[in-house]
Formats: C-alpha cells, structure tokens, sequence
C-alpha cells in the first residue's frame, strides 16, 4: 500500500527514506523499471551494506543508488523525485516537522510521499493489546537474540508519536497542500499519504 499509494510509475524517480535494508526501495525499482530510478537513503552504513548485498542479488535492481545521510538534510535538490516513501522512519527521527519539510522540498510539485508506521491504536482495547505482544512477545525475542534495546524503546516512542490527525496537520504545516491518513491493522499502523502542490 506504502509503495502504491506515493503512485511510482514506469521512468519516475524515487526516493526511500530511512531505507534500512531496502525492502521498500526494492519494491519501487520493480514499479520504475529499468527506464527510472530509485534512491534509498539511510544514515547506517550497516543497514546500508545489507540493502545493497540484497540488491546485488538481482538485475532488476541496478536501478537503485544507496545514499548515506540524514532525513533532516537530503543530500538532494529541490523539486528532485516524482514519489517518495518512508517506512517506520518518521517514528525516530529528532525532528518530525523537519523531516516532513525535507520530502516536501526534494518532491517535484504533485508528487506524493506515503509514510508508514506503527501507531498507538485509539481503541483502547487494541492499545492494550498492542502493548502487552510488545512485552510478552517482541522484547523477549529481541533480548534473546541480544537486541533488547532496540526494541524496548518501541512502546515509549509510541507514545510519544503523532496520531493520525496530527500528522495530517504536520503536513499541511510542512508545506504539503494534501494530506491523509489511513489507519491499517486496526489502528496499529497507518499510512500518511501527503501531497505537494502544483504550483
């Protein structure tokens, strides 16, 4: 749905923000076509490595360029892409209105950017279940696997995360002349699809 709703098609190109390990740049490359092209950036050279060791696995995605840098500064020109993405980045960045900014900049006018993450469900009865598999199920896996830190810190940033509408609204702030937000999975992700004006 991400890939989708920021509309790449056959020539455009794209950018992936904090990219990680590329699923979503990868997903791109398949809609651009050997005729566009496809950036993911990221500031981990680890995640980096990997996202470019799975790349090589296949021709099709000759078409992507792995970028070192920071969401709050891209390494890019105004008006740059044709579409955007971001999946579970918005969450953990410093700055979420700079970040916002920075896509609005880099995206030509009418472009889109689809941002997805997880979210604090408003049904409190999801919210309870969210928390208790984030406790009982996904920290113990990661402290078993020697990761606990990298995942206890999911529930708090959560909390502190923007609601839907907030995002919306943060959008708007940003520059975007549209924007919208599509709770999934009960609440528990959602989408933030935002638009950049024509003129």
């Amino acid at each position: 749905m991400t890939v989708t709703w920021s509309e790449p098609h056959v020539g455009s190109v794209c950018l992936d923000v904090c990219c990680g390990t590329g699923d979503l740049a990868r997903m791109l490359a398949q809609q651009v076509g050997t005729e566009g092209q496809v950036y993911g950036l990221d500031f981990s050279t680890g995640q980096l490595a990997i996202a470019q060791q799975r790349s090589l696995q296949s021709s099709h995605f000759r078409s992507i360029r792995w970028v070192e840098g920071d969401a709050l500064q891209l390494p890019f020109n105004d008006s740059q892409f044709d579409a955007a993405t971001m999946g579970y980045g918005l969450r953990n960045v410093t700055d979420i209105p700079r970040s916002l900014q920075e896509l609005c900049r880099v995206l030509k006018p009418g472009g889109k950017v689809a941002i997805l993450d997880f979210h604090r469900p408003s049904n409190s009865q999801f919210r309870t279940f969210q928390q208790w598999y984030l406790d009982h199920f996904v920290v113990p896996l990661a402290e078993g696997m020697g990761l606990r830190d990298e995942y206890a810190y999911i529930g708090p940033s959560l909390d502190r995360f923007p609601m839907g509408s907030e995002q919306v609204d943060l959008a708007y702030q940003a520059g975007f002349s549209k924007a919208v937000h599509y709770p999934i999975a009960a609440g528990m992700m959602g989408v933030l699809v935002a638009t950049k004006g024509s003129h």
